[in-house]
């Protein structure tokens, strides 16, 4: 029997927006969006982008995390080769670089189907940074925080390249990324992992000083025309 994966519709969907109720926001350059909260995650859906498209359907443990007070003790050193700089003027080619490269081991889609002038409006957003970690000149992994709220700071993502991880790195880095977001100034920082994120991650960032606040299960409506590896151990629906 051949598998014909569902037809559903696809929405540009940004990981760590947030809402408390379904209502009309304004993202991305100034376009609407339908903010519709799915659980603890919202979903920013363009009113005028919808397509029905061949998807895999993927249940997905997503963990939501909090941290109220700046970490007490010292952040760990870089190795002399390694520095983090903000992009300044982040352009959608390189972010995408970033993204994927760093992404696409642990199924980051949502920002995939984004188009060059959503990710350019968002990238513009003076309360959105992106900071990059070189080692010997070579971009090693990135962050993403997202103060728009005014309340928080979203870790929005955090991840190494392929080839830095294991290399001793990512504890001083995910340091370097809580100290910049409480140099902010607001009372709060939150993050979201998953179950299709590197396993070293929830506990990374309780080791960080995150605690957990709640587990909610989603499914994922991957679009197969992604190319994207699907992890195997998370459930078909």
């Amino acid at each position: 029997m051949t598998f014909k994966p569902p037809l559903v519709p696809i929405f540009c969907f940004f990981r760590g927006a947030r809402c408390e109720d379904d209502e009309l926001t304004d993202d991305c350059g100034g376009r609407l969006f339908w903010c519709l909260s799915i659980g603890a995650r919202s979903l920013l859906l363009p009113n005028f982008m919808m397509s029905a498209e061949p998807v895999l359907r993927l249940k997905v443990q997503v963990s939501f995390l909090r941290m109220d007070a700046p970490p007490a003790s010292p952040a760990p050193a870089f190795p002399g080769d390694v520095r983090v700089e903000r992009a300044l003027h982040c352009s959608v080619p390189f972010y995408r670089y970033l993204y994927d490269t760093v992404g696409a081991p642990w199924l980051w889609w949502m920002r995939r189907i984004a188009s060059d002038a959503e990710l350019a409006g968002l990238l513009g957003q003076p309360s959105v940074s992106v900071h990059v970690l070189f080692r010997d000149g070579e971009p090693a992994g990135f962050y993403e925080l997202d103060h728009r709220s005014g309340q928080t700071v979203n870790l929005s993502y955090f991840g190494l390249m392929p080839w830095a991880i294991g290399t001793g790195l990512g504890a001083a880095f995910l340091r370097h990324a809580v100290d910049a977001a409480w140099n902010i100034g607001l009372p709060a920082l939150t993050v979201n992992t998953c179950n299709a994120d590197h396993p070293r991650a929830l506990p990374g960032y309780l080791a960080a000083g995150f605690r957990r606040l709640r587990a909610v299960e989603e499914v994922w409506p991957v679009p197969l025309s992604l190319g994207m590896r699907m992890p195997a151990h998370l459930p078909r629906v």
